[in-house]
């Protein structure tokens, strides 16, 4: 497995990054492109990749960091992302191919584990992303705009000259036939702390650079009880020991719940899933939403084991555990004592009770909220939005515009609303891809198995329609598409496995988490 014949390069002399990554040179710039990408985080990546397997669709994809980087706050020892690695085994970037660059397969196949350590993930997307030489860094996008005589996108593009420093940095015009946005999201704040940022208040987004800033505090609060407030508080209470701090764990959540992780639970994160949701009346799905919070916003069964099992262990021969998990209770107001402490005005839910809690230190484990970029301003008249303000976006994860916009904008993870919960999901990132790909080029990219769920969703496809009376007849589970799904056109329809139809073996990166793209901060 880790051997390879004497006449076949290595991995790593195969994949080596292309020597002009970073910058374009006069008169190979391929313009204008078929595609270009708005962000490298995991999704745009994933879609960078397949698209390096297509060799007639000409792609760029710019990123405002220097270089690959993978929500480096929560990169902490040990962290695993909660779904599998699997997209294409074939590809020359999946995550098998990157164990076999590194002489790794054995070690892994023996380290027995499906789900990374996120580490590991990021490092492996960092290979990808130096292997692709359609990716820029170091390269800002600062502006969209139409040419409706053209045809065309402008994309104004702020690089660096060395991918590095601010120093020398030059704008210049790229063109576009499409779009596709993968600028993330962005850490989500309570109003009662917006005030309060810095030092002593901050998002779990920055806890590893800020961790060392903990240490002197006598006090410290987690606040939401997701995958992030876990590992925060399972970190702090690791330490504790050596600290001494005492520690509160806050969420509004009625409890400290699990992830969803059940095999037919696992279902909801499949095509088959995503079209029937997106079939759904958008009423429908805004009142569904909510009740699903378990699916993506509940906690690692391991991480919640660990955590009961230390707590558990302090209170060996009797000792008190100094520590307080605080379920159910919304934190109304935060403010600054004369003393430099946070004290906390909480509400306690169904008890109706409030209290108050006072602090040196709080972790706003607060998950993140999408963002409307502000390169999107000159055509922002141009985006045909939903009643509340919303991108509608189709089943091939194109934005709704004006019918004078020939040009395609699509969307990675900014969809929830339309397509939900597995949007921010890593597990769909390659099959979301391999849609927008399928559109881009009429359906001749990628062939997707046509059914990747045991579950029906929707009403049977032989269900009688709703009438004034009882429905009549007997139903039957079908092997076809939910009732109400959605195929985006000539494009694929479902699968964990995306087969090319023409061209080298492409495939996306691998695997996932809840976690998203960016277009640089």
């Amino acid at each position: 497995m880790s051997t390879r014949p004497s006449n076949q390069n290595h991995p790593d002399e195969q994949h080596k990054p292309d020597e002009r990554c970073g910058q374009d040179e006069p008169g190979e710039r391929d313009e204008p492109f078929d595609l270009v990408g708005v962000g490298l985080g995991p999704f745009n990546l994933s879609l960078a990749a397949l698209a390096d397997g297509l060799p007639r669709l000409r792609t760029r994809f710019f990123e405002a960091r220097p270089g690959f980087s993978w929500h480096p706050g929560l990169l902490l020892p040990g962290t695993r992302l909660q779904v599998p690695f699997l997209a294409d085994p074939t590809s020359r970037w999946s995550f098998l191919s990157y164990l076999h660059a590194h002489d790794r397969l054995f070690r892994f196949y023996f380290h027995e584990r499906f789900h990374l350590l996120r580490q590991e993930y990021d490092d492996y997307c960092r290979w990808v992303a130096t292997g692709l030489a359609a990716t820029r860094f170091g390269s800002r996008v600062d502006a969209l705009r139409w040419r409706p005589d053209t045809g065309l996108f402008e994309v104004e593009v702020s690089a660096q000259a060395d991918g590095h420093t601010l120093a020398a940095r030059t704008t210049r015009t790229v063109l576009a036939r499409n779009i596709v946005l993968g600028v993330g999201t962005e850490p989500s704040v309570p109003a009662a702390f917006t005030g309060l940022l810095g030092p002593e208040v901050f998002h779990s987004a920055e806890y590893r650079t800020r961790r060392a800033a903990l240490a002197g505090a006598g006090h410290v609060t987690v606040v939401g009880s997701g995958q992030s407030g876990a590992e925060v508080f399972l970190d702090l209470l690791r330490a504790q020991p050596e600290t001494g701090q005492t520690l509160h764990w806050i969420t509004r959540t009625p409890a400290f719940a699990p992830m969803e992780y059940s095999k037919l639970g696992l279902e909801q994160f499949t095509p088959d899933y995503v079209r029937y949701f997106h079939g759904l009346d958008q009423p429908a799905k805004d009142a569904l939403l909510p009740t699903q919070w378990q699916l993506y916003k509940g906690i690692d069964a391991e991480t919640i084991a660990e955590i009961y099992d230390l707590l558990y262990e302090r209170t060996v021969a009797g000792a008190a555990v100094d520590a307080a998990l605080l379920p159910h209770v919304t934190i109304e107001s935060g403010t600054r004592t004369a003393a430099g402490r946070i004290r906390l005005a909480c509400r306690h839910v169904p008890q109706d009770r409030v209290f108050t809690v006072e602090t040196d230190r709080v972790v706003l484990a607060t998950g993140y909220a999408a963002r409307r970029p502000t390169l999107l301003g000159p055509v922002a008249d141009l985006l045909d939005l939903d009643d509340t303000g919303r991108y509608q976006v189709d089943a091939a994860y194109r934005l709704a515009t004006v019918p004078r916009v020939s040009g395609r904008i699509y969307v990675q993870n900014a969809e929830l609303h339309t397509h939900g919960v597995g949007t921010p999901d890593l597990g769909l990132g390659a099959w979301r891809a391999a849609v927008i790909l399928d559109d881009l080029t009429d359906g001749t990219a990628y062939r997707v198995p046509p059914r990747s769920a045991f579950t029906t969703f929707g009403a049977p496809t032989d269900a009688p329609a709703p009438g004034p009376g009882p429905a009549s007849g007997a139903s039957r589970p079908t092997t076809g598409p939910a009732a109400g799904s959605t195929d985006p056109g000539a494009g694929p329809a479902a699968g964990p496995a995306v087969r090319p139809r023409r061209g080298d073996v492409p495939a996306p990166t691998g695997g996932g988490g809840q976690w998203t793209d960016g277009n640089g901060p």
